[in-house]
């Protein structure tokens, strides 16, 4: 029992949202990594979110993957 709360807690916490990957193009569920940065969950590839009156998701240039790794 105390598995399964510890679980849907965690489940709870992890921020997700739907978008288009600017890698695979396809509508997926996006996992937050850090904040502002998903991975696709079709293609495993990385994005950072953009909003400027709508969402969107843009690949990471070589110092943001740099920064994204540091982080992990």
């Amino acid at each position: 029992m105390v598995k399964k709360i510890k679980l849907e807690k965690l489940l709870e916490e992890i921020h997700t949202v739907n978008g288009i990957c600017p890698e695979c193009q396809e509508q997926a569920i996006m996992v937050a990594i850090v904040t502002d940065y998903y991975r696709c969950t079709n293609c495993g590839h990385d994005t950072r979110q953009y909003v400027n009156g709508s969402i969107k998701y843009l690949k990471l240039n070589s110092e943001e993957i740099k920064w994204l790794k540091n982080q992990k």
